[in-house]
């Protein structure tokens, strides 16, 4: 974290990141383009618009594809979870490559003296109820006006401006958005080119985004039960039974995941969701006495759940004692920064 809001916040790993994407990107393009023109029929040799439409139109659907993957992935194996520190780069780049396929579009209508067509296609109401000749060129500038503003607003400062559920939300409609692009991709291809290979790739690539999450939903909540109760108490177990600078996730009888954190001697129990982007605290560890998120990094003091100065943020806590030896958790929720830390000593 930072204690001010600045335009980026580099580190040799964001820049590495950074450079190795924008190579990638970069590679793909012109290798898609080179490859389109390579293996064309002679005499139907693609002009380099319509090329550079469906170069970077694609770029920009498998980047989109990707990041959705990303989550999901950094669940089911930590060792990705740097790529999950800075989706958010990637993102951004999606959106310029989008941007840039959009111009494309326009470009190659201009080109030809027909941009009044597009106005025509958009506002075409009849169309809308067609599948051959629907206006998908509507769906793209939506989806494209939304990626603008999940691109436009991913800076922290924003989320601090409109509060982190607020910006949730947001950044949530990625995956509405993503059924569209998935909907304006197949109308642009499959409506004009009857390879069967594009419903099959398109298809599969849809499969697996999806498929991820579930997985990754699945198998974090197979491996969780309700836990044991004594009286109000949820029996967590006995001190040794929570890993060391790491936590315990214990569900609530309501479905509340509490993370349940020990640092040597100390344990406290805060709620599972980062107060950032709602990220799994109980997959994060414990750094110099605080709580780390897995996902951004955000800090917060293990006895309270309060980041240390300058920071303001407070996690609801919940208040843990230890009976007979074992360590119980009460599922009331306290007011966010109590102070619950106690020493099993």
């Amino acid at each position: 974290m930072s204690a001010k809001f600045q335009l980026v916040q580099w580190n040799r790993a964001k820049i590495t990141y950074d450079i190795i994407a924008i190579v990638a990107i970069a590679a793909y393009i012109y290798g898609f383009m080179l490859a389109m023109r390579a293996g064309a029929p002679e005499g139907k040799v693609p002009a380099w618009a319509d090329l550079r439409i469906s170069a970077f139109g694609t770029c920009a659907f498998l980047l989109i594809s990707l990041i959705l993957c990303i989550g999901p992935l950094a669940r089911l194996n930590k060792a990705l979870l740097p790529l999950l520190y800075n989706r958010r780069h990637l993102g951004v780049m999606a959106f310029i490559v989008a941007a840039i396929h959009g111009y494309s579009v326009l470009d190659w209508f201009i080109i030809r003296g027909s941009v009044p067509w597009i106005w025509h296609e958009i506002t075409n109401v009849k169309d809308y109820a067609k599948f051959i000749g629907f206006p998908m060129k509507a769906i793209g500038l939506f989806c494209l006006i939304v990626f603008f503003i999940m691109a436009a607003t991913s800076h922290d400062y924003w989320q601090r401006v409109l509060s982190p559920g607020a910006w949730k939300a947001i950044h949530m409609a990625v995956y509405f958005v993503y059924a569209l692009l998935v909907m304006h991709v197949a109308l642009g291809l499959m409506q004009r080119d009857y390879n069967p290979a594009i419903p099959l790739l398109l298809g599969g690539i849809s499969i697996v985004v999806v498929g991820l999450h579930l997985w990754a939903g699945f198998r974090e909540r197979s491996g969780e039960q309700p836990a044991e109760t004594v009286g109000e108490w949820l029996v967590v177990g006995a001190p040794v039974q929570i890993p060391d600078k790491r936590a315990k996730i214990v569900s609530a009888p309501g479905g509340e995941r509490i993370a349940v954190f020990r640092d040597g001697d100390t344990i406290s129990a805060v709620t599972n969701a980062c107060a950032h982007q709602n990220g799994p605290l109980g997959d994060g560890e414990v750094i110099d006495g605080c709580i780390t998120c897995p996902w951004h990094g955000w800090q917060y003091m293990i006895a309270d759940g309060v980041s240390p100065p300058p920071f303001k943020e407070k996690l609801t806590t919940y208040a843990v004692r230890l009976r007979e030896g074992v360590v119980e958790v009460n599922p009331a929720p306290l007011p966010p920064g109590s102070r619950v830390g106690i020493s099993v000593k």
